[in-house]
């Protein structure tokens, strides 16, 4: 029998933005988090370098800067009043985490740390400015830590371990959601009046990807499963510096510390691509640099990698070329033991996977998966809204990387993921509360649990005609191979009939695991199905936008076409498997398009 259970708030997701929404909402209202892990297992841990915000604590900085750092960043898709509102409140949400206890690294005299992050800069001098407060390498894990000790605190509810497998919707309102417990196998109606989504992304739809295991895109494929758009799907960042063939992440971190990236010709490359800001250009910028580095045969031995060399010799030789100085005007220089305490985790990953040490040896580094900037559309409080009109679907919210707001556009800007997490999760449980305190408590459906019980079914009783792991190699195969960091009219069309094709065929896989207790294979499969509805809408969305933009780089339209694209994209996933999409205009306040120049 499906037990119920009754808040006033469900939070689904344990990390950084289900953290940060359930604080908030739980000062107002009967909140839980459900989580499919345990919450400080979730992927905010692996965030390294820092978050943004103009403290202004080395250097002249402005929270204006910031906001024009994150347009230009964005490619001028991302929405100008939510990017404003995210970099003003970005300064207050960091004092919060230090006064909640998080530990930064520290000036001598006791103030935040900032370190300098690709794309960030000094409006005037275009120099790049120390704008990242950090917590060595392990920013996001400190901050995971931090809130649930908390949320802790706070005496929050938590189910750990219950995988959500559905939006309950009722009289056109958010009623809750279904979840089924890892530990039993049994499925569990939580009845609400409002719901968080704070689920993450969907990296794990390519081979190389530095994403976590969990990241499957649950809650856009769930969202998309009853009606709701995802916006902006085609632009998903490959960050520039992943550990070679693992995709685990090196940080931006290591390059603003004065890392250096080189080619197998030893040529300090970037300088062809950004004259003036170099190694701390953008990601998108960064990848795509790489991409074509190698393609042109200067990869290091004519493999499929260069160089990141933040060797003490290294990064104080180039120091001197481009006349880096530290905050007090004196010559920057470093120590490998300096560089040892800013990147304790990356030290120990280079030494764990790569047998490299990296202040003796360079690191080989190559594009990986890293973020999706597309998701559930929100406005700038978290609310879901459903149409180009900004239409709010009651008692619906969402943060984090599942949610679009849009502040990233077309390209995330380093650091703007912990920004993201932090104010916008903090606001959808702000509001997520003041909503269920004014409501009540909608009418459940008939059965809430029927739609899931068939899905888990059919999964359980398919022909067993195909296998959910061969699947899962080819739909990460064509999405490297044709929805990557360069894209063609030719591969995406292949890409979309191909994934189509895997989705008719998963219709044919059987779990062969029939036990209740921890079916890691069933909710494996399951998640498949979530990265397929992902892939599709992704596809489908990259083919239709006729130009290069951001993150999403289509060889066959090089150029920016703000005349004609200067739009965000929505996408349905009817039941028959097609996409229907429609657009929506991007909200400019003061920086209208121009090229970006680094």
């Amino acid at each position: 029998m499906t037990q119920t259970h009754v808040f006033d708030v469900i939070i689904v997701g344990g990390g950084g933005a289900g953290l940060m929404a359930a604080l908030n909402a739980s000062r107002g209202a009967k909140t839980a988090v459900l989580s499919k892990l345990y919450p400080t297992r979730s992927h905010t841990g692996a965030a390294q370098g820092g978050i943004g915000a103009a403290l202004g604590n080395l250097e002249e900085d402005h929270w204006e800067w910031h906001a024009f750092d994150t347009v230009k960043g964005s490619d001028y898709l991302g929405d100008q009043d939510a990017i404003e509102f995210m970099c003003r409140e970005a300064v207050q949400a960091v004092y919060d985490l230090e006064h909640f206890g998080l530990p930064f690294s520290r000036m001598p005299d006791g103030r935040i740390a900032q370190r300098p992050f690709g794309g960030h800069t000094n409006n005037l001098t275009k120099k790049p400015v120390r704008r990242s407060c950090y917590a060595a390498d392990r920013t996001g894990h400190m901050i995971l830590q931090t809130l649930y000790q908390q949320c802790i605190k706070n005496g929050i509810t938590f189910y750990d371990e219950f995988q959500v497998l559905d939006l309950i919707l009722s009289d056109g309102k958010a009623a809750g959601v279904v979840a089924v417990e890892l530990a039993t196998g049994e499925l569990h109606v939580f009845h609400s009046k409002a719901v968080v989504l704070a689920t993450g992304g969907h990296g794990r739809m390519w081979e190389i990807t530095s994403n976590a295991y969990a990241y499957t895109g649950d809650g856009v494929a769930i969202t998309l499963r009853n009606g709701i758009p995802a916006e902006d799907m085609e632009f998903f960042q490959f960050h520039p510096t992943g550990i070679y063939k693992l995709g685990i992440l090196i940080t931006e971190a290591v390059r603003g510390e004065g890392g250096i990236l080189f080619n197998g010709k030893g040529e300090r490359f970037m300088e062809r691509y950004a004259p003036t800001i170099k190694d701390l250009a953008s990601r998108d910028v960064i990848s795509r640099a790489i991409y074509l580095e190698i393609k042109e045969g200067r990869g290091v031995d004519g493999k499929d990698y260069v160089y990141l060399d933040v060797r003490p010799e290294t990064v104080n030789k180039y120091a001197e070329l481009d006349g880096r100085t530290r905050p007090d005007g004196t010559p920057y220089r470093v120590t490998a033991e300096e560089i040892l305490s800013k990147i304790p985790d990356i030290t120990d990953f280079c030494r764990t996977y790569l047998g490299v040490d990296p202040v003796k040896d360079p690191m080989p580094i190559q594009p990986t998966a890293h973020y999706a900037m597309g998701g559930i559309p929100t406005n700038k409080f978290g609310e879901v809204v459903i149409d180009g009109q900004g239409t709010v679907l009651p008692g619906l919210y969402a943060a984090g990387e599942c949610a679009c707001v849009s502040v990233h556009g077309a390209n995330r800007l380093g650091t703007n993921s912990l920004v993201d997490l932090v104010v916008f999760g903090k606001y959808a449980g702000i509001k997520a509360a003041e909503y269920a305190n004014g409501a009540d408590l909608p009418r459940l459906p008939a059965d809430p649990a029927g739609g899931v019980r068939r899905q888990l079914d059919n999964l359980l009783n398919g022909s067993g005609r195909e296998k959910a792991a061969q699947i899962g190699r080819e739909l990460r195969k064509v999405m490297s191979d044709d929805v990557g960091v360069f894209r063609t009219e030719e591969g995406l069309q292949q890409a979309v009939e191909k994934v189509r094709e895997l989705r008719e065929r998963y219709k044919q896989v059987r779990v062969s695991d029939g036990g209740k207790i921890f079916n890691t294979e069933l909710l494996n499969t399951w998640e498949l199905g979530c990265l397929l509805d992902a892939a599709l809408v992704t596809a489908v969305s990259a083919l239709e936008r006729k130009e290069s933009r951001g993150a999403h780089a289509r060889e066959d339209y090089p150029r920016r076409d703000d005349e004609n694209w200067l739009k965000h994209t929505l996408a349905w996933l009817n039941e028959d498997g097609s996409v229907r999409l429609d657009y929506k205009p991007v909200v400019i306040t003061q920086y209208a398009p121009k090229e970006r120049v680094y």
